[in-house]
């Protein structure tokens, strides 16, 4: 049954698939001895807190907090999930799960190993500046994605943002719990299960007992292998519905009017499907709807048939289809998840002019202009663009919020 228990965690970021409310109980409840996975001592009334007790003829496992309650394997809850899910030194993106570099591996100049949809944490660790006869600018690690607490990895809180947008999180208490539900219990109201072990409707953290989630997780669907780089294939994860909706637990709604339209109420328009289908790089808007898509500007189909997203999930390039009618923005769509190598975790580099320059990706080594470069090496920006080969763009490549927009 522990084999089980680390199948069901590799789920955690690796294999996106739908649960309904019953299967996840069952799928969590039933089993003791995974408890000692993330928590000390034995699945007893005792040092732990944890009790072992029946439910009509059915053995579970159920946690009672006596005290403090359950003591975890780290210092606190991230801690104890990068135990597992932490990269081991040298490590680069064999396998899925892997959410950060390891912190041996971040000296000066060397890269966050990890490429999964969500991003490295690691980047989070990488601090820039850069000065010029331009301008002079910094882009420090904290900005460069969600700043989680985990104290035995050495990831601190932001020192710049409080709370989250809508001012209901404290950012003192962002954790891998904050958005990732440990044990797995989807509110009863879903109706398309937990992508990511994301926390339901009713979801709330017991160091945040006054946050309670609204919204369910969204429909998705990803590839089994997608910790990988993009330099042949993109890796599409075929975003269904409900993402920003989601999201909007602890952000301000993309339909708020403070921020670009995202979710339900931004479904593309006539001219932005156009755009997006036909927009290849600057200076070239002569692509076609079938080979359309780019991972660094996914969209939402505007569908909950897991079936059908199922199909559309691939890494090979079998399924490169752009948006049609009925697909929306959403916050995935300029952001990753966890982090990247640009400020506001976008998905390229918001806050310069090029991203390619003279037909070279803008780094400190190859004589770019430092307002370009922002005191990244050249291998730092191709990587943060999951190590695509320049020449998949113009040779004085604009932002890709022309992908849309088409201003170039």
């Amino acid at each position: 049954m522990v084999q089980i228990y680390r199948i069901i965690m590799v789920l955690l970021l690796q294999i996106p698939i739908v649960f309904f409310y019953s299967s996840m109980v069952e799928a969590f409840g039933k089993v003791g001895a995974e408890c000692t996975e993330c928590h000390k001592g034995k699945n007893a009334t005792g040092a732990t807190g944890i009790k072992k007790f029946h439910t009509g003829s059915t053995s579970e496992c159920k946690e009672c907090h006596v005290g403090k309650g359950p003591s975890l394997k780290a210092s606190d809850a991230s801690s104890t999930c990068l135990i597992c899910h932490e990269a081991p030194q040298g490590t680069r993106n064999p396998t899925g799960h892997y959410v950060s570099t390891n912190t041996m591996d971040l000296r000066s100049g060397l890269l966050p190993s990890q490429l999964t949809p969500g991003g490295d944490f690691g980047w989070l660790k990488k601090n820039y500046s850069w000065k010029s006869s331009r301008e002079s600018g910094s882009s420090p690690g904290e900005r460069h994605g969600h700043n989680i607490v985990a104290t035995d990895f050495g990831y601190v809180s932001s020192s710049a943002m409080r709370t989250s947008s809508n001012g209901r999180y404290p950012s003192s208490e962002l954790s891998c719990i904050s958005c990732h539900d440990p044990h797995g219990k989807i509110s009863k109201g879903a109706t398309a299960g937990a992508y990511r072990m994301l926390g339901g409707r009713g979801y709330k953290t017991s160091s945040v007992p006054g946050m309670v989630f609204t919204a369910d997780p969204p429909v998705v669907s990803s590839p089994r292998d997608y910790n990988r780089a993009e330099s042949m294939t993109d890796t599409r994860v075929a975003y269904g519905a409900g993402m920003s909706e989601w999201c909007a637990n602890c952000h301000v709604s993309g339909c708020a009017g403070r921020t670009h339209p995202s979710g339900k109420c931004a479904n593309c328009g006539r001219e932005t499907i156009s755009n997006y289908n036909a927009y290849v790089k600057s200076g070239n808007i002569n692509g076609w709807a079938d080979n359309a898509y780019t991972s660094l500007i996914p969209f939402e189909e505007g569908t909950d048939n897991f079936s059908l997203l199922t199909q559309h999930a691939q890494n090979n390039g079998s399924y490169t289809k752009g948006p049609e009618q009925g697909s929306n923005v959403m916050c995935l769509t300029c952001h990753r998840a966890h982090a990247s190598g640009w400020n506001s975790m976008a998905r390229w580099n918001m806050d310069t002019d090029f991203i390619v320059f003279n037909g070279k990706y803008p780094g400190t080594d190859n004589g770019s202009p430092p307002e370009y470069a922002q005191g990244r090496t050249s291998a730092e920006t191709k990587w943060a663009l999951y190590d695509r080969p320049v020449n998949r763009y113009a040779a004085a490549q604009r932002g890709l919020c022309n992908k849309c927009h088409t201003k170039d």
